[in-house]
């Protein structure tokens, strides 16, 4: 197994990059970031306190992770970050995952994405502030990434306040239309062997929280002459935005995962499994599954907690089976997970019917138990349950009674996401 270091692991580049790795056979993942951030309470193998990547220090720290575990391949999961990590391709001792230094230099940079394609492709127009400007006019950081630093100004005042705070924003035309992230991939022959368009419905803090796919030939046009101007290797995307007239417009390049990759992931195309193999010298080719789709995201949570326990009893009525019949697949979910952690799980019931038959009519098998303890009505399960246990059931009366006699943590359905 190769193993591969994400950096930074808890943007939302980060993570999608560990969605898209956690289960295969060929990579061990590891994670890091300068701050404990989302990536802690994700990544298994997480290493802490990088220095930032704006530190003197930090290729300096890079290297001793890299030697330290080993690492063969580095996924840079911020554009900065991208453009040191490239940069300093020769003194890390691992591969860092994008395209050449050269290509990400002019992506990290609006002007000089701009200056390179504006006779290639539609680029926005630039203003200077002398100019007679015509009103809304956008303004946009030269190097910058999401909507960070942006504004939009209806007036030459508030252009003036903006550029006082930030003198190295752009002025550019206001483009009212749609937007679009086409995400790309490109072989080490250098061929464009994927280019899927998405239109960012909805976007919250610069990330696409609503996408569907759209499909367009101005898309795979746009995208095959951004691949014959600069050289790629992997994974990449490239934004457009309509005109008022709906002419597309480019915004921005970016050699690199982008966080609603999984757009294409879950259709079939892997980008940075497949920018990984691609890397390794292996021939890949894209399979896609030929369905539509549409993503909507919001905050998820993980949790971390200072319990512990080695014995789970579960209760099976409107726990383990719902009121409705159904089999509750999160439970199941959990049953496994501890198993593999060789917890012990126990069923503890007060069934009215057999529990073996309803456990075989419902497909569960009874060897997930260490133990099925079917009780009586009057009996309180609290005198069945063994010490360093946690205790499962939907009734606020036996979870009641099972606080009070054993202080054990107990838990409802609703609970159990912090397990």
């Amino acid at each position: 197994m190769k193993n591969v270091l994400v950096f930074p692991c808890g943007s939302e580049i980060g993570l999608e990059i560990g969605r898209s790795l956690e289960f295969s056979k060929d990579f061990n993942l590891y994670g890091a970031s300068s701050v404990d951030d989302h990536g802690l309470f994700v990544y298994e193998n997480y290493i802490s306190k990088i220095p930032f990547v704006e530190d003197d220090n930090f290729i300096d720290a890079i290297c001793e992770v890299v030697k330290k575990y080993k690492i063969d391949f580095i996924f840079p999961a911020h554009d900065s970050v991208v453009l040191n990590l490239s940069q300093n391709q020769e003194r890390i001792g691992a591969i860092v995952v994008t395209s050449p230094f050269k290509t990400c230099k002019i992506c990290r940079s609006k002007k000089d994405t701009y200056e390179l394609f504006k006779n290639i492709i539609d680029t926005p127009i630039v203003f200077n502030i002398e100019d007679n400007l015509k009103f809304p006019i956008f303004l946009k950081p030269n190097i910058g990434q999401g909507s960070k630093g942006t504004f939009k100004a209806n007036n030459i005042e508030e252009v003036r306040f903006s550029i006082r705070r930030d003198a190295s924003l752009m002025l550019l035309e206001y483009l009212p239309g749609k937007e679009y992230t086409i995400d790309c991939f490109t072989n080490k022959e250098g061929v464009l062997l994927f280019a899927q368009g998405r239109e960012r419905v909805r976007v919250s803090n610069g990330i696409s929280v609503n996408s569907r796919l759209e499909n367009n030939e101005i898309f795979l046009e746009i995208a095959n002459k951004i691949n014959s101007t600069l050289v790629f290797r992997g994974v990449w995307f490239f934004q457009l935005k309509e005109r008022a007239d709906g002419k597309l417009v480019l915004l921005e390049i970016s050699p690199r995962v982008a966080g609603t990759m999984s757009l294409s992931r879950v259709r079939g195309v892997n980008l940075p499994l497949l920018s990984l193999y691609d890397l390794m010298d292996v021939n890949v080719s894209i399979l896609l599954n030929d369905f539509n789709i549409e993503i909507d995201r919001s905050l998820s949570a993980k949790y971390k907690m200072d319990i512990s326990y080695k014995n789970v009893y579960i209760d099976f009525d409107d726990t383990l089976v719902l009121k409705n019949g159904n089999v509750n697949v999160s439970v199941i979910a959990f049953i496994y997970r501890c198993l593999n952690k060789n917890k012990s799980v126990f069923l503890i019931t007060k069934h009215s019917g057999d529990i073996y038959k309803s456990l075989e009519y419902c497909k569960i098998s009874k060897e997930l138990f260490a133990e099925i303890i079917h009780i009586e009505n009057d009996e309180h399960k609290f005198g069945f349950i063994k010490p360093e246990s946690i205790f499962i059931d939907d009734s606020f009366s036996e979870r009641n009674i099972v606080f009070k006699n054993l202080k054990i943590p107990v838990f409802d359905l609703d609970g159990m996401e912090c397990l």
